[in-house]
């Protein structure tokens, strides 16, 4: 019987490096896939997959209305036989009901991508097309939400992000959630423990050699590259690219340290829980 693995994250923390990783691994094929090919699973707030399962046009209601309808919807993934792996960018909420958003039912386990929001700042500025102070603003904000507008029809439904160090915690702390974390930074430095460890998670092959493979083919430089040539389909339509650095540490150079102590004063308990400060407030 089916069920749903959320690839889930904060925008910007890894999950499309990781889908490319995901398909290479399970098509295990003699040449990198196509990044524009990435067929891993409709994102959640996919319309077109809300649609599609429910059988009606969702244009016309409002979004309370949807997410009261959106755990049904991934409950479908149960009649499959195969187990399902999405991306997520909402964080991890619950209906007035007091059922997740994601269906506890549809939920086999998630994997959680943390990247250090000094990094994360310029990479979502990047992505919003606005300035890194108004990235950090939108970081700090309990109401940020994609798609909050209900004038404007998208292709995607609301996702509530809430803050970063929300969205954090309503995910690694989501009770009875079966959940692997992965931080960026050792994804990047201790790649082949890391993506294999995933994997295993994932009920995938992970044998060193397949992993290493998939690794080798879904190298960011690589990703980059297919990008320049081909474009990506995923990036939003104003932003000059969407893989853009694929590094750590970088906030050493970009951020001033005005915008370094507003992000630490932001999230401060939860930068320090996953080592990206140490215990005085350093950044590590």
């Amino acid at each position: 019987m089916g069920a749903i693995y959320w690839l889930s994250s904060y925008p910007k923390s890894g999950n499309t490096w990781f889908r490319a990783f995901l398909q290479n691994l399970q098509q295990d094929g003699d040449a990198p896939v196509d990044i524009n090919e990435l067929h891993t699973g409709s994102i959640a707030s996919g319309r077109s997959w809300l649609d599609e399962v429910l059988g009606f046009d969702t244009a016309d209601l409002r979004h309370d209305d949807i997410d009261a309808l959106r755990p049904a919807v991934y409950e479908w993934s149960l009649q499959s036989p195969d187990l399902e792996y999405h991306k997520i960018h909402d964080a991890y909420t619950f209906l007035p009901s007091g059922e997740p958003l994601v269906s506890s039912k549809a939920t086999r386990g998630a994997v959680y991508f943390v990247r250090n929001p000094l990094d994360l700042a310029s990479s979502f500025a990047n992505h919003l097309q606005c300035s890194v102070d108004k990235a950090i603003e939108r970081m700090a904000s309990p109401d940020m939400s994609f798609v909050k507008s209900e004038r404007k029809l998208n292709n995607q439904v609301r996702q509530k992000l809430l803050s970063w160090s929300d969205h954090v915690l309503s995910w690694v702390d989501a009770p009875g959630l079966n959940l692997e974390i992965l931080r960026y930074e050792d994804m990047l430095g201790d790649s082949l423990a890391t993506f294999t460890r995933a994997a295993r998670f994932l009920e995938l092959p992970h044998d060193r050699p397949r992993v290493e493979k998939a690794l080798h083919f879904s190298r960011f430089d690589r990703l980059q590259e297919q990008e320049k040539t081909d474009g990506f389909k995923e990036k939003p339509a104003n932003t000059p690219s969407f893989f853009r650095q694929g590094k750590a540490g970088g906030w050493r150079n970009e951020l001033n340290e005005e915008q370094i102590a507003r992000i630490i004063a932001d999230h401060g308990p939860v930068m320090r829980r996953f080592n990206y400060l140490d215990q005085s407030g350093v950044p590590q």
